[in-house]
Order: C-alpha cells, then structure tokens, then sequence
C-alpha cells in the first residue's frame, strides 16, 4: 500500500474546516499536493505531531483536527498517546502510516521493521477506517505502507515560518479568535 493512496482517501473525506498536521517526512510533501490548505500546518519535528494535533484538538473542539504521523516519529514520543488516551478527545484523528523506516534521512528501519506491531491495513482496510473518521469519537489508524514518494522537488518551497502563519491567521479568521500576537500590535512594545 502506498502512503500518496491513502492520503488522497483521506484528502476526499476531509471537510474544508478539517485541520490537518503533518511530521517532518515526506508525508508533508505528498499531503499538500493531496490536499492544499490553510488549515494544514505541515513539517512538526520529530514526536510533536500528535502532540500537536492533540493540543489544537482540546483547543479547538468544535473542529476535526487529523494528525498525519510516522511509525518512527510517534515511537519517539509515545508519551503524546498516553495524554491522548487520558483527554479522549473526540475530535482527534490519528493516522500513523508505518513504513518501518525513517525514510527521510535515508530509510534506516524503525523498531518497527524489528518487530515492534502497530498495526497494518489495507487500503481497503484504510478506507473503511476514514469512513469511521466521521463518527464523533477518537480514532486511531496505522497504515503499513511501502517506502516511496511521489515525485516531488527534493526541498519544496515550503516556508515552514510563513506556513506557521497562514495556519494561524486561518484559525483566527475562521474561529475568530486571537492566536498571533503580531508584535506592532503587542503591550510590551507600545510606547506610555
């Protein structure tokens, strides 16, 4: 199974209010051509996506926020579904696609590739699991994936500060919250 099917299944179950966060791998790359977004913040490091995901999850209640992970970057903060499972959020998504390899910085194998079972799907089995997606209950889906991209530039032109940006002023357009505090706008730098 490859990871560009499952995401444009996801792509297609998704609403335009859904949020979606992406780990720093290639998933990042492939999600955008699936699915291009102000609600996607793309490139969290390494064991900060669910935890990320979760965060906008309880902040944000009222929307679905997706959490496309890695088997090697959530194996790295296993914590993040501990708290996962402690707040139950039912608007939280978890896609963790396994291809037991940190396939970006050169595919050395996971502990996944030694044994460690997250779990596998098909991608009928993946789509099955998407349709769930709407339910309005916390879902937690890994996919075993082949290693592979789509054809992409090697370093696409995403501004990961400026994505940061668009992400956050979406939230706050669509929320109608604050979230950036703008320093020409901040207490501390005007003038008494």
């Amino acid at each position: 199974m490859k990871r560009y099917d499952c995401l444009k299944i996801m792509a297609s179950t998704m609403s335009d209010d859904d949020l979606a966060v992406t780990n720093i791998g290639t998933v990042q790359h492939e999600w955008r051509a699936a699915r291009p977004s102000r609600a996607n913040l793309y490139g969290l490091n390494m064991g900060q996506c669910t935890a990320v995901a979760l965060g906008l999850a309880l902040a944000l209640p009222k929307r679905r926020v997706f959490a496309l992970d890695g088997d090697g970057s959530l194996l790295l903060n296993l914590v993040a579904l501990g708290d996962v499972a402690y707040h139950k959020p039912a608007n939280l998504r978890i896609i963790v696609f396994d291809n037991e390899a940190y396939e970006t910085p050169g595919g050395m194998p996971t502990a996944t590739a030694h044994g460690v079972d997250l779990l596998a799907t098909t991608v009928e089995e993946f789509q099955e699991r998407m349709e769930m997606a709407a339910d309005n209950e916390l879902l937690l889906v890994v996919a075993k994936i082949e290693v592979g991209t789509i054809a992409v530039p090697a370093y696409s032109n995403v501004d990961f500060k400026f994505n940061k940006y668009i992400f956050c002023s979406y939230i706050e357009e669509t929320e109608k919250i604050p979230v950036l505090r703008l320093r020409s706008r901040s207490p501390f730098t005007e003038t008494r």
